[in-house]
């Protein structure tokens, strides 16, 4: 049985946009009319919380769901930094009404600035899929050392399809060291779009990644006035195909 799932990301630079302003209603609103419409399967949202304790999130999730249908994933405090926080270190995963989450955890990845993946074990549509979600390190040293940490929590974890998705800071079209099979002791592989700096996209930051049975079959920039002037990084959507 074969399906296909919709999935957007967009590093919103906590609210941060073009004229150095702090907008999370714009945010809201470029969400809206622009990456999720029509609403993906799965939506990643990058530095969607504070970057200061208490990490506080940085959104209308309420709102949100009432314009998209999408709703956060993370259902209880285990999935959350903290009582004020949207998800962990930024990343927030919000979904439609037919994804069923069955299990989920939060694994810490470590580095300069504070980096952490968010694992969501769903039922989309029949099919079993892990979702991880996670903002990669800058450089490319602490990269691959977040990515042995990601891969050798996911060995411990029971077999199943695997999606990586999120500001994963590799620049080459190839994936690089960090994502490497070698690394992450998975193949991984996915299109690729540039992404940043949203003025003038010349790094294809923000990625999905899918592992075989599963496969990465389009993916699109979502490049708007609104996009450009909400965040420093554009949105992406990308259609991975279920096995």
């Amino acid at each position: 049985m074969t399906g296909r799932v919709s999935i957007a990301v967009w590093n919103i630079h906590r609210t941060r946009g073009a004229d150095g302003r702090c907008d999370a209603e714009r945010v809201v609103r470029a969400l809206i009319r622009d990456v999720c419409t029509p609403p993906p399967d799965l939506l990643v949202l990058v530095e969607a919380d504070a970057e200061a304790r208490p990490h506080r999130g940085c959104l209308d999730l309420e709102r949100i769901a009432i314009e998209t249908g999408l709703t956060s994933l993370h259902r209880g405090p285990n999935l959350l930094w903290g009582p004020e926080s949207h998800g962990l270190h930024g990343v927030v995963v919000l979904g439609g009404s037919d994804v069923v989450v069955q299990d989920g955890r939060l694994v810490d990845l470590g580095g300069v600035c504070p980096r952490g993946a968010v694992v969501l074990d769903l039922e989309l549509r029949g099919h079993a899929v892990r979702c991880a979600a996670t903002h990669l390190s800058l450089v490319q040293g602490l990269r691959v050392m977040q990515m042995r940490t990601l891969g050798q929590a996911l060995d411990r974890m029971p077999p199943r399809p695997l999606v990586l998705a999120g500001d994963l800071n590799e620049w080459r079209p190839w994936s690089g060291r960090a994502l490497s099979r070698r690394v992450v002791g998975r193949y991984l592989r996915g299109p690729s779009r540039r992404t940043f700096p949203a003025r003038l996209p010349v790094l294809p930051l923000d990625r999905v990644l899918a592992e075989p049975p599963l496969s990465g079959e389009t993916m699109e920039a979502v490049d708007t006035p609104a996009i450009r002037a909400a965040s420093d990084h554009l949105a992406v959507r990308a259609t991975v195909r279920l096995r």
